[in-house]
């Protein structure tokens, strides 16, 4: 069994696939399997992918025989992973030679840090840094519900993502929803099972490129889509979602009954905060469902006609 399971979601990733690899396969810590989940691509990227797991034993081709969208890909992942340690790896992303070392090292020695992960570098579709970026999320408060209250202060980009996690502590998580921003409720529940370590090296560059995720975050119905394709044209009701996620992450988390409380105090602040969000959300919601039902009065009286 490997110390370390790296799960590859990719999606017509044929572009940047073998430098992603490439960059996996150059790791200083070799004890690693290498699962890469294809979501049913139609470019090159199988062609491409087994080409590489004939080349090390080490990596493992699954393909999709369907599209079922990022969030159940990246649980499949997950769940074909069999390491003590679990990290995801966007399959146009890159990490240093000496990453997942420094990773493992952390987790090795620090029982109470659940999730450890490198500074970031923003890369573009070329490769070139575009910037350096705080994530600023070393949590390191005894406290769940301090972690949790720190996480939101500070986080902006989920680079922490794609950190190394204890596997054991992954499973007792609701792992990434299928809806926009469905990354947000993971990473805050794991702060609820123990520390985030950041390591104060550059070593993960994460690109951003028209093609990447990232750029749909202005576009929430294409950004559902891409989540899980089967809700295509409903409403993603994404702030209510990921407050629901956080509650149920709330309720179901080993703490005793005052963390909880306080972890839930904080939770109805924030959506006080986001209550004009949340009330817009609604009255989409509202006028969707009316749209709807307008076609569908429409259609019916039209084949009365006919």
């Amino acid at each position: 069994m490997p110390r370390v399971s790296i799960g590859v979601p990719v999606y017509n990733g044929e572009r940047y696939i073998a430098e992603t690899l490439d960059s996996l396969l150059a790791q200083t810590f070799e004890d690693f399997e290498l699962i890469i989940c294809d979501n049913a691509s139609t470019d090159r990227t199988e062609q491409i992918c087994r080409t590489y797991a004939e080349s090390d034993a080490r990596i493992r081709y699954v393909r999709n025989a369907e599209n079922f969208g990022a969030a159940r890909n990246y649980r499949r992942a997950f769940e074909l992973s069999s390491g003590e340690y679990f990290r995801w790896a966007n399959c146009d992303d890159l990490f240093a030679p000496e990453g997942l070392a420094r990773c493992v090292a952390v987790l090795d020695r620090e029982p109470s840090v659940v999730l450890t992960y490198p500074k970031t570098k923003l890369v573009d579709e070329r490769g070139g840094v575009v910037s350096e970026y705080e994530d600023g999320l070393h949590l390191q408060s005894p406290k769940a519900s301090e972690r949790f209250a720190l996480l939101f202060s500070k986080m902006r980009l989920v680079n922490v993502i794609y950190g190394l996690m204890r596997a054991n502590v992954l499973r007792h998580t609701g792992l990434l929803r299928n809806f926009p921003g469905g990354d947000i409720p993971l990473v805050a529940e794991l702060t609820l099972y123990g520390k985030f370590w950041e390591i104060p090296e550059f070593l993960f560059y994460r690109r951003f490129h028209p093609a990447a995720s990232s750029s749909y975050r202005d576009d929430v119905s294409r950004s559902q889509e891409f989540f899980d394709p089967k809700t295509k044209g409903r409403m993603s009701l994404m702030e209510w979602r990921q407050l629901w996620a956080h509650g149920r992450s709330v309720m179901q988390a080993p703490l005793d009954f005052a963390e909880k409380m306080r972890l839930g105090c904080f939770l109805i602040r924030l959506g006080v905060r986001k209550s004009d969000k949340l009330a817009r959300e609604l009255i989409g919601a509202m006028r969707h469902v009316i749209h709807r039902l307008q076609l569908r009065a429409s259609e019916f009286v039209t084949s009365l006609r006919d």
